[in-house]
């Protein structure tokens, strides 16, 4: 009985890998929304870290979070370090790309509570006298993380916060 349970727990763990190999080497989550605001007002508060506060779902997850600033004020050159509570981990993100109201490239790396880096971009399209906003993340997907995606979606796991953001960010846009 042991022997045959043995098997199918052998065979499982081979199923599993095998499908995680199959799986992409790169992921991609991606949100847009249309904020009637023009294209200048949505991207003073992507483009400044010290305004990400104000619309950033993940600055919620720890309200005794440390956060430090450095380089650039805003722009090309900002970096953004936090460091917080088991939900909102610890990482550090630099601006290296500001194309002025239409694209912000992130460096983004994660230390706690896993190692990460990837790439986060919003891009800014005017439309129909308002701006379509892309929030993405991308980056590669190492073995783990492709085990890890079996069972848990990451376009549904950070699409939700990226959704959040975006609305708050649509709001404030918005406003006055």
């Amino acid at each position: 009985m042991l022997k045959w349970i043995a098997v199918v727990v052998v065979l499982a763990v081979i199923v599993v890998l095998v499908l995680a190999a199959s799986r992409p080497d790169s992921f991609r989550v991606e949100r847009t929304a249309r904020i009637q605001a023009p294209p200048e007002k949505v991207f003073a508060f992507i483009e400044d870290f010290h305004r990400w506060p104000q619309w950033s779902p993940f600055e919620k997850l720890d309200p005794d979070m440390q956060r430090s600033f450095s380089g650039a004020e805003k722009g090309r050159g900002a970096v953004y370090a936090w460091a917080g509570n088991s939900k909102a981990g610890e990482g550090r993100m630099e601006i290296i790309e500001s194309t002025p109201a239409s694209r912000v490239t992130i460096a983004l790396d994660f230390f706690k509570p896993f190692k990460a880096s990837n790439t986060a971009e919003f891009t800014l399209l005017p439309r129909d006298g308002g701006t379509d906003v892309t929030w993405a993340m991308y980056g590669p997907t190492p073995f783990v993380a492709k085990i890890m995606h079996l069972f848990f979606s990451m376009d549904s796991m950070v699409g939700k916060d990226f959704e959040a953001g975006l609305a708050t960010l649509k709001r404030l846009s918005e406003q006055g």
